[in-house]
């Protein structure tokens, strides 16, 4: 019994500890790689990805990826709870539910989970995101989310989105160019942000309107 004890409070800590200092190391250390990449590679695609630090990356991307996946960033600390409570009324309403994920939600899947709906998944999330948000800052969660995030088939961050979608360095991107790449965020595998369809054009557009809306919104990554 004293044995199972032993094991068992290792286990805990284990499970309490390894998560705060991963993110810690990621606080300054850029992630080598994530879960969707491995399974990716094992599926036979490539990886081209190249860090940069945030300050070598157009500000004007940053700004459209908070007006199309998650204009709280700034203001919340890892949960929209407002979109959540839409989510459950959808589902008790026996309604399909829309998205809810935060950017520091999608971080913490990106860097740790594997893609999936499953309740384990977004429990685990859920716990992850909370070590996210205690313990980087919003610049150093946006720097990590345009990274590690996938924009195509094999090819993950910014810099490589920005040359593979418009031959140029991430840092070089333009308004419309930084807004198609926000807008293809949520399928990135069928909505090429470099050769936009109508629909593309016309969400993109729509972000770009809705940047000058948020005003102070977006001051926690200037």
């Amino acid at each position: 019994m004293r044995r199972l004890r032993r094991i068992l409070l290792v286990a805990l800590a284990v499970i309490l500890l390894l998560p705060a200092a991963l993110v810690l190391a990621y606080g300054v250390l850029p992630p080598p790689g994530t879960p969707l990449m491995l399974i990716r590679l094992g599926e036979g695609e490539s990886l081209r990805k190249d860090w940069q630090p945030l300050d070598e990356i157009s500000p004007h991307l940053p700004r459209p990826v908070i007006a199309a996946e998650d204009n709280l960033f700034c203001s919340h600390y890892g949960f929209d709870l407002n979109a959540l409570g839409e989510v459950l009324a959808d589902a008790r309403a026996g309604e399909r539910t829309r998205g809810a994920s935060t950017i520091s939600m999608q971080l913490a899947k990106n860097l740790f989970l594997w893609p999936g709906r499953s309740y384990i998944r977004k429990g685990l999330e859920a716990y992850l995101t909370l070590h996210v948000e205690f313990l980087l800052s919003k610049r150093r969660i946006m720097e990590l989310y345009l990274n590690i995030a996938e924009w195509g088939p094999g090819l993950y961050g910014a810099e490589a989105a920005a040359r593979h979608h418009f031959g140029k360095s991430a840092k070089a991107l333009t308004p419309r160019e930084a807004a198609l790449l926000a807008v293809s965020l949520p399928n990135p595998r069928e909505w090429a942000a470099g050769k936009p369809d109508g629909y593309l054009t016309g969400r993109a557009a729509t972000i770009t309107r809705r940047i000058g809306q948020l005003g102070p919104l977006l001051d926690c990554i200037s």
